[in-house]
């Protein structure tokens, strides 16, 4: 059998974002599928989850997600992409760097 790896030397895969990929934290649900996200931009967008991932994706305030703004009206909507699920990935983004202007909000 092998041996349990300790907690500090355990690798995550931190997923991060991508091309026009933004880090952001759900400020308010406002229903139907439909949130208030504060974006790593500076921008606050209203942001919904697509169906391909509603019922996999459960959101609630204060997480940490990834948003796609929209092509069209981008500086307002977006699309929630992804959700940081444990602590262990929001203190890596913390650490590397990527959480800095969401700190003062978490």
């Amino acid at each position: 059998m092998s041996q349990p790896v300790p907690e500090e030397q355990q690798v995550i895969r931190v997923r991060i974002p991508q091309g026009k990929e933004i880090l952001g934290i759900v400020q308010q649900r406002l229903g139907g599928s439909r949130m208030r996200v504060q974006c790593l931009d500076g921008r606050e967008r209203i942001c919904r989850i697509p169906g391909r991932l509603r019922r996999e994706l459960w959101v609630r305030e204060s997480d940490v997600v990834i948003v796609e703004p929209w092509e069209l009206g981008g500086d307002d909507k977006g699309d929630i992409v992804f959700k940081y699920r444990g602590k262990a990935e929001v203190d890596f983004l913390r650490r590397k760097g990527y959480l800095k202007n969401l700190d003062a909000n978490l």
